[in-house]
């Protein structure tokens, strides 16, 4: 009798902890001002190393805050088995105000403690001269038949700055995530050809167009399903969508900027688009000139989710090797704001995800390398990662069976009581005729 009451019981803490996340305001798109970038709150800080010898673990399903200068070359570490393909990313987060040219960038790569490569990736600034986000990632797979980088032990996690003279020399902040890939099913392997040949036209997208706020994160990035998509991006500002595309889907997406009247100055690369997979590993761009006209692009066609991608040489198309949340960012270059101002420019994201979902080849939980009805739930309703956690919150609340009315009325007692152990009894002043206490009655909600 006595456990199954206790299950109904709420503590102090967790009364606290669901008034905190009842009364605070929303915190998805909590970045100041059009170019800052939103962290994950999570995120522990870490310092790269000069040498391997110092550097700093990553574990997987973690997430890190780092920063790296010009020319540095920081090292961290990772401790991996025989068995599990681990990657490695590297989203690069350079201040909003400078210069970027052409080439700067990152690389990332591991490598075991005889300094053989595993794998590396470029995340670099190229004909869209503007800082923004960037991501790139590397990975240990563990291979048939080879001996290279499969070995149990510690391995290195390298990440090199190219700056060129003329760029901002101020120091880029990085996002870094460990994530590890499930094991497969029974232990086949899947093919090792990657298909050759893919659907290169996009089906026309459901017709009608919704209003969807980007968020400026990976962290806070507003979630889409196939449809038109309106929204709205300001000079030096990068707005993040996610889309749901599981196995043996395909995605296509095209991004369209509306008119401005204020000028017909002809700006080129004004607008750059990215699209990354579920580890944050880049995928595919492209750019956008500008001249005060309705005007479009469309990312190239990729091909569906398949296990068997990640045997293909195109980047591109070894990219698409796992279902989950792709994610997709839109950055307006700075400049425009010189010739059109400082006024948002209208935005519309069209996207389509085509095919029957498959089958995952991986047995157990999938983590983020997967699609399920809640992630299509929050597709369809345009929520991001934060906006579900929240929601899901106020259910275990509806759960313990303490309304959310409740849940503030008694927040607001334990306010209430907080201010009165505070105050100083010496120091209590008297209350006039008809002035109720702490400032007034509690708030209506």
């Amino acid at each position: 009798m006595n456990r199954q009451r206790n299950r109904g019981r709420v503590t102090l803490a967790s009364l606290a902890a669901m008034c905190a996340v009842a009364v605070l305001p929303g915190q998805a798109h909590a970045a100041d001002g059009p170019g800052a970038y939103t962290f994950d709150p999570a995120a522990t800080e870490v310092q790269g190393a000069e040498t391997n010898a110092e550097a700093s673990e990553l574990k997987p399903g973690a997430v890190y805050k780092s920063s790296i200068g010009v020319g540095e070359k920081l090292y961290y570490r990772l401790e991996l088995d025989d068995k599990t393909d681990a990657y490695v990313s590297a989203v690069v987060v350079p201040g909003t105000a400078g210069q970027v040219a052409y080439g700067d960038g990152v690389t990332v790569s591991i490598r075991d403690l005889d300094d053989s490569q595993c794998s590396s990736e470029d995340a670099i600034f190229e004909s869209a001269e503007f800082p923004r986000p960037i991501a790139a990632y590397a990975h240990r797979t563990v291979e048939k038949d080879s001996t290279t980088c499969s070995a149990a032990g510690t391995y290195n996690v390298l990440i090199e700055r190219e700056s060129k003279a003329t760029s901002a020399a101020g120091p880029w902040d990085l996002e870094l995530r460990v994530e590890t890939e499930p094991a497969l099913k029974g232990g086949d392997a899947p093919p090792t050809e990657a298909p050759e040949n893919w659907p290169s036209a996009s089906p026309t997208p459901p017709s009608g167009k919704q209003k969807r706020t980007g968020g400026s994160s990976y962290y806070d990035a507003t979630s889409l399903e196939s449809g038109e998509w309106v929204d709205t991006v300001a000079p030096g500002q990068t707005r993040f969508y996610r889309v749901p595309v599981d196995w043996d889907q395909q995605i296509f997406a095209t991004a369209a900027l509306s008119n401005n009247n204020k000028s017909t100055e002809f700006l080129g690369n004004a607008l750059a688009v990215a699209l990354d997979n579920p580890a944050h590993g880049h995928v595919d761009d492209a750019t956008l000139s500008y001249a005060g006209k309705p005007t479009s692009v469309a990312l190239d066609p990729l091909p569906p989710v398949k296990y068997e991608n990640r045997y293909d040489s195109a980047s591109a198309v070894s990219a698409m090797r796992f279902a989950g949340w792709y994610y997709l960012s839109v950055t307006l270059s700075p400049k425009v704001a010189e010739q059109y101002g400082d006024t948002p420019i209208g935005l519309t994201l069209k996207i389509n995800v085509v095919n029957e979902a498959g089958t995952t080849p991986y047995q157990g939980d999938t983590g983020i390398f997967g699609v399920t009805d809640s992630d299509r739930d929050m597709a369809k309703n345009g929520q991001s990662a934060l906006e579900a956690g929240k929601s899901d919150t106020m259910k275990m609340v509806a759960a313990a069976g303490i309304g959310a009315g409740t849940v503030l009325v008694l927040g607001l007692g334990v306010w209430t009581l907080l201010a009165r152990r505070r105050a100083v009894p010496a120091a209590v002043q008297p209350v006039a005729d008809g002035q109720p206490p702490f400032g007034g009655p509690p708030r209506a909600w």
